[in-house]
C-alpha cells in the first residue's frame, strides 16, 4: 500500500492531534507546509516555540498574556468591580470583540463534570471567590457555555458566591443550547451580555 514518507507521514500525525483537525485537514496542512520555502517553514517553528515561551497566564485573571498582569487587568479604566466569569481564556476574545463590556475576566480553566473527574478543585473557583471577597465585587457575570456543565457549574458558583453579598447574573438567552461560547457572533453575544439575568435572588 502506497504511503507517503515517513517523516511527512509524522507530520501528518502530529497536526491531526490539533483539536478540530482531523487526517484529511492534516494531510492537506503538511502538503501545504512542505511546499513552502525554507524561510516560511523556519518562521512558523520559530514563532510557535517563541509563542510557547513567552504567552503565560495572568495571575489575576487566568487569561493569556505576555505580561503580569494582563493589559486588561492592569487597565485602571475598566470597572474592577464587574467580573466576568468565563470557561477558556478563548472566551475572553469573544467576549472583548463584542466591544460592549468594560470590566475585567476569570478563566475557569473549565467546567464542573463529576463523570470526567473535574470538581471545584480542579476548577480557578477558589481564585474567584478570593477575588470576590478581597476586589469588594459589586457583580459576577456567569458567561458559561449554555451545556449541561456550563448549567451546573453556572448553579455552584451562584451558591458559592451569594453568601458574600455579590450580584450573580448570567448572560441572557439567544446563545444556543449545547453551543460553544467563542464560536458566537459579536452581535448575539453582546445581546446576551447587555440582557444577562440576575441569579442572586
Amino acid at each position: 500500500m502506497l504511503s507517503f514518507p515517513p517523516t511527512l507521514d509524522r507530520l501528518i500525525k502530529l497536526l491531526g492531534r490539533l483539536p478540530g483537525v482531523g487526517r484529511k485537514s492534516a494531510t492537506r496542512i503538511a502538503l501545504r507546509l512542505i511546499q513552502s520555502t525554507e524561510a516560511e517553514c523556519r518562521e512558523l517553528a520559530r514563532t510557535i516555540v517563541e509563542a510557547r515561551e513567552k504567552t503565560g497566564r495572568c495571575s489575576i485573571c487566568g487569561g493569556y498574556t505576555e505580561d503580569d498582569p494582563c493589559p486588561i487587568c492592569a487597565d485602571e479604566r475598566r470597572d474592577a468591580s464587574l467580573v466576568c466569569v468565563v470557561e477558556r481564556p478563548s472566551d475572553v476574545l469573544a467576549l472583548e470583540r463584542t466591544g460592549r463590556y468594560g470590566g475585567r475576566y476569570h478563566v475557569l480553566d473549565g467546567l464542573l463534570s463529576p463523570l470526567d473527574g473535574i470538581g471545584p478543585d480542579e476548577l480557578r473557583i477558589d481564585s474567584l471567590v478570593e477575588r470576590a471577597g478581597e476586589e469588594n465585587l459589586r457583580e459576577v457575570i456567569l458567561a458559561l457555555n449554555p451545556t449541561a456543565e456550563g448549567e451546573a457549574t453556572s448553579l455552584y458558583l451562584a451558591k458559592t458566591l451569594r453568601p458574600m453579598g455579590v450580584r450573580i447574573s448570567r448572560l441572557a438567552s439567544g446563545l444556543p443550547v449545547g453551543g460553544e461560547l467563542d464560536l458566537a457572533d459579536e452581535l448575539t453575544l453582546g445581546t446576551a451580555l447587555e440582557e444577562r439575568r440576575d441569579l442572586s435572588a
